[in-house]
């Protein structure tokens, strides 16, 4: 972070109903990369360290305000949508006069940390400065008027503008660091004269300009990054440009990707050396992936941590689950929350495990339930296993001690305990202990029904 001689407040503004979205959640709630729009816009508030951040919120604010309950927020309401002006204004009585007031917008969450920083530190303390960008195509933004030295004199948005004024290229992006206490009394003197009818805060620049005080243009490098979003096409664009940096940085720090563009990342994701990441892996949460994992193609992972050269077959889902190194998972394998799977651990196709505990070098092999469970070491669970742990009401544990062979077709009518070295007959229910060392089955007498004869179906 850039040294700051005077405190950094951030003005967020977050009041829009976004009605182009077609939805009942306001439009900073919308999801980018599994997180609300707001959500990107503060990490970035948190990343340049400002000492307060203030949120101007107004329709649909009550689920606003749920969503982030960080108690170090502040929030001002915006009860009538009267332009941006008059958003930022509903802030400043929570923020001191010598404070710089940087002023973000809740819907453009690409914005990076660096940009900013520039921003902050190519304007002096005493000064405005507004984030530029030079637009391909301008339609829609505010225009940038500048003097013969170089420094912004108006911003004229596009319905208020002449002919020569939109044939310019460099936009508005919305994103201003201003003086507070000056701010202050600029926005007392704003007046709706306009096409909207509306308090734009773009006309402080007018005013700063009239009391002597210096406008720096900082021009921005990258048009996807001060992007708005008003629709589903514009987020389904973020969304993209999101993954492509997101994919994009992790290929620099190393990470093998099959496709660029068929992988997702939604949350903070740690990989060692040597990674593989299949077509279609979803990376949700939290992920950390050791040395020589491999993915395979559609797997979804959240909030786990999987070990070094482990590998995932295809098809397999993993939820707030530890997995051990050297393991092998799937395929069509669902670890859902709480397990905590040892090195050299196998667990095949079509296995489901829920809060369970697989010691090292122990297999459970294909279409197989185990939940609430404690597995030791080196057990072998076979085919069509299944830990009963629910009895309608409540869940009960499972214990299988090192060395355990489980035969195919076992029920486990949990509480149950399976002694080390047992051994389960196939197509045994077993609800009692079984004793270590021992063979313990189960089953019904086979008996064969002479001159038995199926049924069939009456005729109508």
């Amino acid at each position: 972070m850039t040294t700051r001689t005077l405190p950094l407040s951030v003005v967020v503004l977050a009041a829009g109903r976004g009605t182009r979205m077609k939805s009942r959640l306001p439009k900073v709630l919308q999801l980018l990369a599994g997180k609300p729009l707001l959500g990107h816009v503060l990490d970035l508030s948190a990343t340049i360290e400002a000492d307060q951040t203030v949120i101007v919120y107004g329709h649909g604010g009550d689920a606003v305000k749920s969503t982030f309950t960080d108690s170090a927020l502040k929030w001002a309401e915006q009860a009538d949508q009267l332009g941006t002006g008059h958003a930022v204004q509903q802030a400043m009585p929570q923020i001191a006069d010598d404070h710089r007031v940087l002023i973000l917008c809740g819907d453009v969450p690409l914005l990076t940390t660096a940009t900013v920083e520039r921003l902050l530190t190519e304007t002096p303390d005493d000064a405005v400065g507004v984030l530029t960008v030079k637009a391909p195509d301008p339609a829609g933004y505010g225009r940038i008027v500048r003097d013969a030295s170089g420094n912004v004199t108006a911003i004229v948005e596009q319905k208020d503008a002449m002919p020569e004024q939109i044939a310019i290229d460099e936009i508005n992006s919305g994103v201003f660091v201003v003086p507070a206490a000056p701010l202050k009394q600029w926005l007392d003197q704003l007046k709706p004269q306009n096409a909207q009818g509306e308090y734009y805060l773009t006309d402080i620049v007018g005013l700063a300009v009239e009391h002597g005080v210096v406008v720096h243009g900082v021009m921005g490098d990258d048009m996807e990054e001060i992007s708005g979003i008003n629709d589903r096409v514009q987020l389904a664009e973020a969304e993209c440009a999101f993954q492509r940096r997101a994919v994009h940085a992790l290929m620099l720090d190393g990470v093998q990707v099959a496709d660029p563009h068929r992988v997702d990342i939604r949350g903070n994701v740690t990989c060692g050396q040597d990674v593989f990441l299949d077509v279609n892996t979803v990376l949700t949460g939290d992920v950390t992936l050791g040395d020589g994992v491999h993915i395979g193609p559609n797997c979804v992972i959240t909030d786990s941590e999987i070990g070094a050269e482990t590998e995932l077959f295809p098809n397999c889902v993993v939820e707030q689950s530890r997995i051990g190194a050297h393991c092998l998972i799937g395929p069509y394998a669902r670890l859902r929350p709480a397990n905590e799977l040892a090195d050299r651990t196998k667990v095949g196709n079509f296995v489901e495990l829920k809060k369970s505990q697989i010691g090292e070098g122990s297999k459970v092999n294909h279409l197989t339930y185990v939940g609430d469970s404690i597995v030791g070491r080196d057990v072998n669970i076979g085919a069509g296993t299944i830990t009963c742990n629910y009895d309608g009401a409540n869940k009960h544990q499972t214990i299988i001690n090192d060395g355990a062979f489980i035969g195919s077709g076992v029920e486990l009518v949990a509480p149950v305990e399976v002694g080390a070295g047992a051994t389960i007959g196939a197509g045994s229910t077993i609800a009692k202990s079984a004793p270590s060392e021992q063979l313990t089955l189960e089953r019904a007498r086979q008996r064969s029904i002479e001159g038995w004869t199926r049924p069939v179906k009456n005729k109508r």
